[in-house]
């Protein structure tokens, strides 16, 4: 079960692959967030084309994903980024995955959870990614979206039905760490940049101020509403945990790194894949 956390739910990539390393088969996968589109994407037989995709990112290609809305709803409209992911991944119904799917987004109106179970994957997938105040609500069928995290960060209860011996869960709240970050450079500015990436950039060191050296930084737009969410969501995961206790959990440091910062997919899929190994190394060999 794939959990939320922006850009850290790039290490559902290495916890997939260690998985699978360790002579499991993956019979069934849920999602929230970020989880969701990892999980999806999986499902959907792709998951390395879109690795490939992800792990080739700048900070200027994520500028240019970025496509900002003009509206109150939210900073971004979400629409470009889905759009791309379609064309990489093909448009195909949840039903005709070769593994069964639930991707779980919020209804906004009437607070509950919402599974995705059939459908267009990436309206599923748009839905559960819809973080508040940072992307657009989608709308599907009549009801008003957002992020699966708000009611269901790490759902486990949509895979209660499926015949599997073990649940794995990925929690991306974990307890902060403080990891030394792996970053690397961009290519230098000056007409590398074209003029939509450089107005993205400004408008988000706007709301998201970069790290001070002599000063701790101020908090940005995006700061508060990350670490908000984390709050909230590190509170919903334990209820969930306690209600659904899985098999095997995995966590990631919370403050592995930033929503928004996908340049970071190699730093983050090996993370996931070292804390994973290090729990499924630690289950006796005696499954059947």
């Amino acid at each position: 079960m794939l959990g939320s956390g922006g850009a850290r739910g790039l290490a559902h990539i290495g916890v997939i692959d260690c998985v699978l390393q360790h002579s499991y088969e993956i019979r069934s996968v849920a999602g929230a967030s970020m989880g969701a589109l990892i999980g999806g994407i999986y499902a959907a037989g792709k998951l390395d084309a879109y690795r490939k995709w992800v792990c080739a990112l700048t900070r200027r290609d994520v500028f240019r994903l970025l496509d900002l809305a003009f509206v109150w709803s939210g900073l971004f409209k979400g629409e470009r980024i889905i759009d791309l992911l379609r064309q990489l991944i093909g448009d195909c119904n949840i039903e005709d995955l070769p593994i069964p799917f639930t991707a779980v987004a919020t209804d906004l109106d009437t607070g509950k959870e919402v599974w995705f179970t059939r459908g267009r994957l990436f309206d599923a997938i748009r839905a559960s990614i819809a973080i508040p105040t940072v992307f657009t609500p989608h709308g599907y069928e009549g009801r008003v979206l957002v992020d699966g995290s708000l009611t269901n960060p790490v759902p486990i209860a949509p895979t209660l039905r499926d015949l599997t011996d073990l649940i794995i869960a990925v929690n991306l709240g974990g307890k902060a760490e403080h990891l030394p970050r792996a970053d690397q450079p961009d290519p230098p500015p000056g007409g590398v940049l074209d003029q939509y990436s450089r107005a993205v950039a400004k408008f988000l060191n706007e709301i998201h101020p970069g790290d001070g050296e002599s000063e701790p930084p101020a908090l940005g737009l995006l700061d508060v509403v990350a670490r908000s969410l984390d709050i909230m969501q590190g509170t919903v995961a334990r209820l969930k945990l306690a209600a659904h206790a899985p098999d095997v959990l995995i966590e990631i440091p919370r403050d592995a790194c930033g929503l928004l910062e996908f340049h970071r997919a190699r730093e983050m899929i090996e993370l996931g894949s070292r804390r994973a190994a290090a729990v499924l190394d630690a289950i006796p060999q005696t499954r059947s």
